[in-house]
């Protein structure tokens, strides 16, 4: 059933838990402007909507007005640090790999669609010894678009060689949800990344709450796939 199906995965809280680095990142980038560092559970639910909105999100909750270009020279900060410590703590999420071999093993391609930059996720999924799984990667910056825009998640699979029509997006939060029904691409919510809204109330076709998981919501989806 999965021969020629390619299932596309969000990055950030759904193949990995980048969380550490991305919030020692963004308090970094806070403390070295004498601004007080947030605790990780304050930034935790900004990391879908990006590093930029992360630093944003620390200035407004510290009560510090900021300008455009402010904000432009500490996300330029941020790149800088965090290019050089992008997997310090990041790891897969539990079972992932296993799950992931399995569905290449039965005839499917892998590609990953994010709203991180391509170069920073392709050297995070190198240093993790994951990126020779995915046949495609499209980042923030690959198209003229990005998600939740369904072009970026139409353009990831056409990259990978890959059939709208036999396609499945995995994902952790509105703006992945959002982007796959846009697209009309069924999608899995996994309950372990990094949303406001609990995923099970953003109406995904299946929901996870592990990799462990996987193969059965994958046979939940794959019978309504062309």
């Amino acid at each position: 059933m999965m021969r020629d199906v390619t299932l596309v995965f969000d990055l950030d809280g759904t193949l990995i838990d980048t969380a550490p680095d991305l919030i020692r990142a963004t308090n970094h980038v806070l403390a070295s402007h004498g601004i007080e560092p947030l605790a990780p559970e304050r930034l935790r639910p900004e990391i879908s909507f990006g590093a930029r909105h992360m630093i944003a999100a620390g200035l407004q909750h510290r009560g510090i007005a900021y300008s455009e270009d402010e904000l432009n020279r500490m996300f330029g900060s941020f790149i800088d640090y965090y290019e050089t410590n992008i997997a310090v703590e990041s790891r897969p999420f539990d079972g992932l790999q296993e799950a992931l071999e399995a569905c290449v093993e039965a005839g499917a391609r892998l590609a990953v669609c994010t709203n991180k930059r391509e170069s920073l996720s392709r050297q995070l999924l190198g240093e993790l010894g994951l990126l020779g799984l995915f046949s495609a990667l499209a980042g923030r910056d690959t198209f003229p678009v990005f998600k939740p825009h369904p072009d970026h998640l139409l353009g990831t699979i056409r990259l990978a060689n890959g059939d709208p029509a036999r396609a499945v997006m995995v994902g952790d939060s509105e703006v992945d949800i959002a982007t796959a029904k846009a697209a009309h691409i069924p999608v899995i919510g996994v309950t372990f990344g990094y949303t406001h809204i609990p995923v099970t109330k953003l109406a995904p076709d299946a929901v996870i709450d592990g990799y462990g998981e996987f193969r059965t919501a994958l046979d939940r989806v794959l019978p309504r796939l062309a």
